[in-house]
């Protein structure tokens, strides 16, 4: 199982793979099972209301779901709160949380966010 941070779901669901690296691309195509934190939902709502994105949260993930099998994980929200906890080295929430929601699940986690990748052993780019 894999996750997606929330700059791979816009990048795929524009159909711009290119943004991606070859890593994360065969990572996404080889793994059956991708998923996104309920977090990045949130965070593509808060893009659109910042008018940096375009389309609602619910139309992108409708399609990645139709298109790559995207899943929704279902992990409750106390325990991903809990594990965001003691991930102090970013003040990013979003980040904190989608980064905790992998770890929770000791899941790889597809970011171009070098953050991220700094501090979560399994992320990939």
């Amino acid at each position: 199982m894999i996750y997606l941070d929330t700059h791979v779901v816009i990048w795929l669901y524009a159909g711009d793979p290119r943004r991606l690296t070859p890593a994360a691309c065969a990572a996404i195509e080889a793994e059956a099972d991708c998923r996104i934190s309920p977090v990045v939902e949130l965070e593509l709502g808060y893009m659109r209301e910042v008018r940096r994105l375009s389309h609602a949260p619910d139309t992108i993930i409708s399609e990645l779901e139709r298109t790559i099998g995207l899943v929704r994980c279902p992990e409750p929200l106390a325990a991903i709160v809990g594990a965001a906890l003691p991930l102090t080295w970013t003040r990013d929430p979003f980040d904190r949380l989608i980064t905790a929601h992998a770890a929770l699940t000791g899941s790889t986690l597809i970011t171009p966010d070098t953050t991220i990748r700094a501090h979560y052993p399994k992320a990939l780019w």
